[in-house]
């Protein structure tokens, strides 16, 4: 049974746990092929009727000429869609801070444009990352499309991605003149990521400010799913080199997410994922095939105990490597 829906604003209800579709249309480091639509469908509706109704997405998702593809199959799929849970289908997307998006304007028509490309308007916005680290006076200006498009009735939330609590709480504070909530904050943050909660300690932060964090990448790009054990058994593509070196290294968190598993019935992915929720985030991990999107919905409608959570977080905090922050996140 999935838990109950939460609330991030007055109109605005997301599923515990949501669908991530940065692989939808991306080639680079997913291999995407058109020739995948058929079953990316079949896992949007299987989602969709387990009660796991929200979609995370972004203007700069789908590589090359297939920019913007996972909000058109987003739009495609949500349209033909007729089932349990209809209603509750909610799709957020992030908006690219370009180097030539610049003013309120620029913020309003690329939103605008994604609700195109979707067929319907934008729930949640969210800016994809800060400009503080090189552009600081971009930000306030982009920060003011996001008010004037939630004021105008086009989305009904709006949320930040890559913030550390210093750039949040001057982003909320700057939001709330114009009248204006920050309802979620998205954060790169798994078993092998703990980097937003542990550094950077945006919880404390996040509940003061009641703003919900949204946890990206919650098994490290597949690594925690224990499909890739050994250096004998790596993915191809760009991930390869990152696995071939995180994999030794990380080897007494994969066999204690193993035998947790198997002590509750669990694969190691729906571990990881439950964490995640234990640790008091929204995970939206990413789902391919109908076999991934199964086994995502697993990590709902249970609870790993305490000393399981703390069990697991004492060997991630211990181990000698871990992923890779994004180069986005300010602090």
């Amino acid at each position: 049974m999935i838990e109950s829906n939460i609330k991030v604003a007055d109109n605005l209800f997301l599923s515990p746990m949501g669908c991530g579709t940065w692989a939808w249309g991306n080639r680079f480091l997913w291999n995407y092929d058109p020739t995948m639509d058929r079953e990316l469908e079949q896992v949007f509706n299987l989602n969709v009727s387990q009660g796991v109704t929200w979609f995370d997405t972004g203007d700069s998702y789908g590589t090359g000429k297939l920019k913007g593809r996972s909000e058109t199959l987003l739009g495609t799929f949500a349209r033909k869609y007729q089932g349990d849970h209809q209603n509750d289908i909610t799709i957020a997307t992030k908006l690219a801070i370009y180097p030539w998006r610049l003013t309120p304007q620029s913020m309003i028509n690329a939103c605008q444009k994604s609700a195109e490309r979707l067929g319907k308007p934008v729930d949640l916005v969210q800016m994809h990352w800060s400009p503080a680290k090189y552009l600081p006076w971009q930000e306030k200006p982009l920060l003011e499309g996001l008010a004037q498009l939630y004021h105008q009735g086009l989305v009904k939330g709006i949320g930040l991605s890559n913030y550390g609590p210093k750039n949040l709480q001057k982003a909320y504070d700057f939001l709330l003149t114009k009248e204006v909530k920050i309802s979620t904050l998205q954060i790169q943050y798994s078993l092998l990521s703990t980097y937003g909660l542990t550094k950077l300690e945006l919880k404390p932060l996040c509940d003061e400010l009641d703003v919900k964090i949204i946890a990206y990448s919650p098994l490290t790009l597949g690594i925690l799913t224990g499909k890739y054990r050994n250096l004998d058994n790596l993915p191809s593509g760009a991930r390869k080199s990152l696995f071939k070196s995180l994999l030794p290294k990380i080897k007494p968190l994969l066999q204690a997410i193993d035998v947790i598993g198997k002590n509750n019935g669990k694969t190691m992915a729906q571990v990881a994922i439950n964490w995640c929720i234990c640790q008091g985030t929204i995970p939206i991990p990413g789902a391919k095939t109908i076999f991934q999107a199964k086994e995502n919905i697993g990590a709902l409608g249970w609870r790993l105990s305490s000393a399981e959570v703390m069990e697991l977080e004492t060997i991630a905090l211990g181990l000698e490597k871990q992923m890779i922050q994004n180069i986005f996140q300010t602090t």
